[in-house]
């Protein structure tokens, strides 16, 4: 089991090796939360090309939890990486001259998303470098994720991974406890987390989701019933955008005399 773990993390050790070198880019950026997604994805990164590489941002806003801000600091020092705090409070403040501007969780939530990927992707901008996404398996399938916004990225070293996976890595990856012990959250609202507002707990996720990868995506209890729900609701996230380009790049190449 040990060595069968060792074995996917040098895959994707090299896969972010290889995706880098083959970029050009002279290092890599993560949003670092204080989370155990980006924990584990920032450690990848640093295994894979070394931490003087590799730059973490920690984003936080005006309702953000300062502890998430530390726990971030104390990873990025045991990395080894470079770290700065960028408040997105002025940005968010911007978007309200917005006419019509509303303050839901969910458009609020969304927009934070989206600010805290062009922070990121300006200092990838400005310094040559790759962005490193942090979503995993589970949000992905279910879609819990912001297009554009948390989603976004050059290189995704743990979208392969469920839950149960990223705090398997993160434990052989020596994570500090506070990040493996904190339950998971977005930091989109005061007191939000991940399993309140999506209904079910990550270990009920990962259950359903392999029952019905197993199963021919044909479920079987209602908990199964409520994931696929949520992965057919959210499919448009892990398609492209529709288009008719594909179809007129091949009636074109149909065109007689072409």
């Amino acid at each position: 089991m040990v060595a069968e773990l060792g074995c996917r993390l040098g895959q994707i050790e090299q896969m972010i090796r290889y995706a880098y070198w083959n970029s050009g880019c002279l290092g890599i950026v993560i949003g670092v939360s204080g989370g155990v997604d980006s924990a584990v994805a920032a450690a990848f990164c640093c295994r894979a090309i070394g931490p003087e590489k590799v730059l973490g941002l920690s984003l936080p806003s005006a309702i953000s939890n300062p502890e998430d801000c530390k726990d971030a600091a104390t990873l990025c020092a045991q990395l080894g990486i470079e770290h700065k705090i960028v408040s997105i409070e002025p940005m968010l403040e911007g978007f309200k001259s917005i006419p019509d501007y509303s303050p839901s969780h969910f458009l609020s939530g969304n927009l934070m998303a989206r600010i805290r990927m062009a922070v990121i992707y300006y200092h990838a901008n400005r310094d040559n470098r790759l962005v490193c996404g942090t979503s995993n398996r589970s949000e992905y399938m279910l879609g819990y994720c912001t297009k554009f916004g948390d989603n976004a990225a050059d290189v995704q070293p743990i979208v392969h991974m469920y839950k149960d996976e990223v705090y398997e890595a993160a434990r052989e990856l020596d994570i500090p406890d506070p990040i493996m012990k904190k339950a998971p959250s977005a930091g989109l609202w005061e007191g939000q987390s991940d399993e309140s507002e999506i209904g079910l707990s990550y270990a009920e996720i990962d259950l359903s989701l392999r029952a019905l990868e197993l199963n021919k995506w044909k479920a079987i209890t209602s908990t199964e019933e409520k994931v696929l729900a949520l992965v057919k609701k959210s499919e448009h996230k892990r398609l492209p955008a529709p288009n008719l380009l594909a179809v007129l790049e091949k009636c074109r190449d149909t065109v007689p005399g072409n």
